[in-house]
């Protein structure tokens, strides 16, 4: 299973209000576990920075002036991502500032159902609890000492180790099963192990003289007991 962990950062918080993406930063995780596949991009807004926005982030209007605008790198994004679902830390507004560039840039949308939101699912988990990435990072003792500043790529690897404590930790997938079953005569496997009768019946522990004190314990009692042997 294909996943992208992502994370944005803008000017502002309404791209209906000029605001736009600054910067995207994704891992790839395949079965929960990071492959070491990232993206990562700086954008020109074409517009000024305020004050507010960076001093969250720190990229400067002037950082980002020669660096491309979405449109030309919605292609390689739209390709990293693929069909597989996103993983954002408040999805919904990555996922608007997202589709709002695409739409810009004639590309299409990404769904909505397509995002798994982990700010959702850390609420769900631990309902009324502080959800912002650092206090899970907190819960979860997750390092994120190298994060002064939000940085798209630094947060999208932090999200990936925090994301993969929601999902059940180091070991997301582990189920109890039986033992692994053997290829049928044709080379497929089998639809799955299933518990059958022992061929044999297991050897008692008991020793003789453990028996003989069983049974006339047992004897001693004046009335029907359930274990007569």
């Amino acid at each position: 299973m294909r996943e992208i962990v992502l994370d944005t950062e803008t000017t502002g918080f309404e791209p209906n209000e000029g605001d736009r993406i600054v910067e995207i930063g994704a891992v790839e995780l395949l079965n929960h576990l990071p492959t070491g596949r990232t993206y990562h991009q700086y954008i020109n807004p074409q517009r000024s920075m305020p004050e507010g926005a960076f001093s969250v982030h720190g990229l400067s209007a002037e950082f980002l002036s020669d660096k491309p605008v979405f449109k030309d790198i919605a292609q390689e994004l739209i390709d990293f991502i693929g069909n597989s679902k996103i993983v954002i830390h408040n999805a919904a507004f990555d996922m608007k500032f997202l589709n709002a560039e695409l739409g810009w840039a004639s590309r299409q949308l990404l769904p909505k159902d397509q995002a798994i939101d982990t700010l959702a699912m850390a609420r769900r988990k631990f309902p009324g609890s502080p959800a912002s990435l650092d206090a899970l990072c907190r819960r979860f003792s997750v390092d994120n000492t190298s994060r002064t500043l939000h940085g798209a790529l630094l947060d999208s690897e932090i999200l990936a180790k925090v994301y993969l404590e929601l999902v059940g930790g180091r070991q997301p997938d582990l189920v109890l099963s039986g033992p692994t079953a053997k290829k049928t005569a044709d080379g497929t496997e089998p639809l799955g192990w299933r518990p059958t009768q022992r061929p044999t019946q297991l050897p008692s522990r008991l020793s003789v003289t453990e028996k003989a004190a069983h049974e006339k314990f047992i004897a001693a009692f004046e009335v029907d007991t359930l274990w007569p042997n």
